[in-house]
């Protein structure tokens, strides 16, 4: 089977994982779903389980059709990135004068399924300054693309996110015919004028690179018995007021997609993104669809606002719609992680918060030392927004910010799954380019990291099961690395399920899996029990497992409330890394298994759970390199061209890969506030 785990997936479909692992108190199991009938009837997988199979994959990959990708040299297409998913080797930028690629990649273990999504704002204007047969492409600002391509891709995107004054940017050489856009009554940002009226041309152009997309997705999806790999429609609708993100991937259930998918230009707010989709995604029609924002970390405060586009208060409405359309979210990636912050006054203080932390709170960075950013701020992390959801439940009937976790890569050299720390490229994108040639000293920029994998738990690897589960929010994140990891979660959980063949179907029998809702018991008294299980890596460069935590969420009286509990492992195990030469020592653990009840309970309380499952240290990939190149941050001279991060103590030279389950809610009977 698949990932070089046939062993363990053999044992996962079985139900026989367990048994007494040296220094497990418990051992573990895992498996997998509640199935909808329509799946089992219509199966055609050879691998279908209907416990479930845990599918690994990346749903957020950009290829040349976006634009920040293709002014930093990328030239491959959607199709290049499913073949780099499935495993084919893959020649990348930067190319020399004669077009050969300089640098190639392959995928030690092939994806399971993958989705491109392209920034659509301007898939038109690009097309347009990319072919030479295209009415506009000798325009003026179709010109300054093509001759200066790197300062190009701030000021088409400034352009297009309708910033209120170009001119404050410190960038040399903006032509004066980049005049500002006047933003309409509507709010909607015009196009470029070689767009033509109303911006036509450019949409008409945007549906060759959308085309294309469609295409790649149908070539690769395997629709044999074999069930190999599975791709998904979709886009990334690019929403950056004053460079704040509040970026969607948009992924489409099947494919039946609307002919041109809405942009931000046109529909500068996520509700009206979602009216958009609804009006052009119709289920009678065959088509469905799910948003999955990313990097609130970089969002300065506004991706968990509760406010409408008029800045009027949330209605029970407006959370509704925004919960049954984006069920997910992306809590790591390559530009960070998203799950929490420790700062004075933000709660409890997680030493595991630390986590590949971005310094800065939106996508402008340090790109224009500190022009029009800050420091990183609590409420965009998604930790203190499952606390505010829970407050707006209270408040409003309704929970906006009901969120599953996935992980993904947000790569932009065409290279899905690509998220070791070994030998890791960069991703380009905001990131360090390679255009011309590969960069001296380090691949990305320091701040940045290889990025995550999402992975679903679902009975077959096809579209609708993966969608399925993707909407029921039976998913988890990981940084990158690839342990199993189950979460249940119910009153009558039963004690021993860690020693039992048939954990998951005790699971399901007895309890709600990760992303569901707990419903109150039929007894006041009763708390409820959590059943978590995780397998490690079986990579031979993983590390092992140090330790399950279970976090919980709730409100006291109108305040935000969290705790973090450990439940398996051994945060004291000895283990370590010699910094010299990235070697680790320690004890570990390859599985571990608790049954926990929560002491803490209170019925009266909404809360939330959910699992982080943390292997040993091991180097991160800008020490690896540091290292490779003998980088001494005593020297008086400093350190060589392009190494400076190796010497920015902001940065640590270890890390503790994790995997985060989606959260399990728990909702009193009765509201406190009716």
């Amino acid at each position: 089977m698949r990932h070089g785990l046939s062993f363990l997936y053999a044992a996962l479909s079985l139900g026989v994982i367990g048994g007494g692992l040296a220094g497990c108190s418990s051992e573990e199991a895992a498996e997998r779903t509640q199935v909808p009938p329509e799946i089992v009837e219509d199966s055609r997988c050879r691998d279908f389980n209907p416990l479930g199979n845990p599918y690994f994959g990346d749903l957020h990959v950009h290829t040349t059709y976006s634009l920040d990708a293709n002014t930093q040299g990328t030239r491959l297409k959607p199709e290049a990135a499913y073949r780099f998913a499935k495993g084919e080797r893959l020649e990348i930028q930067p190319y020399d004068a004669a077009g050969n690629a300089l640098r190639s990649r392959q995928l030690e273990r092939p994806l399971d399924f993958a989705a491109v999504t392209d920034h659509v704002e301007l898939f038109g204007e690009v097309e347009i300054c990319t072919d030479p047969e295209a009415v506009g492409h000798n325009a003026l600002e179709c010109l300054y693309y093509r001759a200066n391509p790197q300062n190009a891709f701030i000021v088409f995107n400034l352009y297009a996110l309708g910033l209120p004054d170009l001119s404050r940017l410190p960038i040399s050489n903006i032509p004066p015919f980049f005049q500002l856009p006047l933003i309409g009554a509507d709010g909607r940002i015009p196009r470029m004028p070689f767009c033509g009226l109303q911006g036509r041309r450019c949409l008409e152009a945007a549906k060759t690179p959308w085309a294309d997309t469609q295409v790649a997705a149908e070539m690769h999806y395997d629709r044999s018995s074999e069930c190999r790999f599975t791709t998904f429609v979709g886009y990334e609708w690019t929403g950056s007021p004053l460079s704040n993100n509040l970026h969607r991937n948009v992924i489409f259930a099947t494919d039946q997609v609307p002919e041109v998918p809405p942009a931000y230009q046109e529909f500068p707010e996520p509700e009206q993104l979602w009216e958009a989709l609804a009006e052009r995604c119709r289920p009678e029609d065959g088509c469905d669809y799910l948003t999955i924002p990313h990097n609130s970390n970089l969002s300065a405060g506004l991706m968990f606002l509760t406010e409408d586009k008029s800045r009027n208060p949330y209605t029970a409405e407006l959370a509704a719609l925004r919960r049954q359309n984006e069920p997910l979210v992306e809590i790591y990636q390559h530009k960070g992680s998203s799950e929490c912050l420790n700062t004075t006054g933000a709660g409890m203080q997680d030493e595991l918060c630390g986590f590949e932390i971005i310094p800065y709170n939106n996508t402008t960075g340090d790109r224009f030392n500190g022009f029009n950013t800050g420091p990183p701020l609590p409420q965009d992390y998604l930790r203190e927004a499952l606390k505010e959801g829970l407050l707006q439940e209270e408040a409003i009937g309704e929970n906006p910010f009901q969120y599953g976790f996935i992980g993904s890569s947000d790569t932009h050299i065409v290279t899905p799954g690509e998220v070791r720390e070994r030998n890791f490229p960069g991703h380009g994108g905001a990131g360090k380019p390679a255009i011309d040639e590969v960069p001296p000293g380090l691949t990305d920029l320091v701040e940045y990291s290889p990025g995550g994998l999402a992975v679903v738990w679902a009975p077959e690897n096809t579209r609708p099961a993966l969608f399925d589960a993707l909407k029921r929010r039976e998913v988890y994140a990981t940084s990158g690395n690839r342990p199993i990891v189950r979460f249940f979660g119910g009153w009558g959980l039963p004690e021993g399920m860690c020693n039992a063949a048939d954990f998951a179907e005790q699971g399901y029998a007895a309890g709600v899996p990760m992303g569901s809702i707990l419903q109150p018991p039929e007894a006041a008294s009763v708390a409820p029990r959590f059943a978590v299980a995780a397998m490690r890596d079986a990579h031979p460069h993983a590390e092992p497992l140090q330790r399950i935590q279970i976090i919980k969420g709730w409100v006291d009286g109108g305040e935000k409330r969290e705790q973090v509990y450990d439940v398996a492992g051994d945060p004291s195990n000895g283990a370590s890394v010699d910094l010299n030469t990235c070697a680790t020592s320690g004890s570990g653990f390859s599985q571990l298994c608790r049954v926990w009840t929560d002491p803490d309970f209170d019925p009266a309380q909404r809360a939330f759970y959910y699992a982080r499952v943390v292997e040993n240290p091991s180097c991160r990939w800008s020490h690896r390199q540091c290292l490779a190149a003998e980088v001494d941050c005593n020297d008086p001279d400093g350190p060589p061209e392009g190494f400076e991060g190796c010497c920015d103590a902001r940065f640590p030279s270890t890390i503790q890969e994790r995997a985060w389950t989606s959260p399990i809610w728990y909702q009193p009977a009765v509201s406190p506030a009716s």
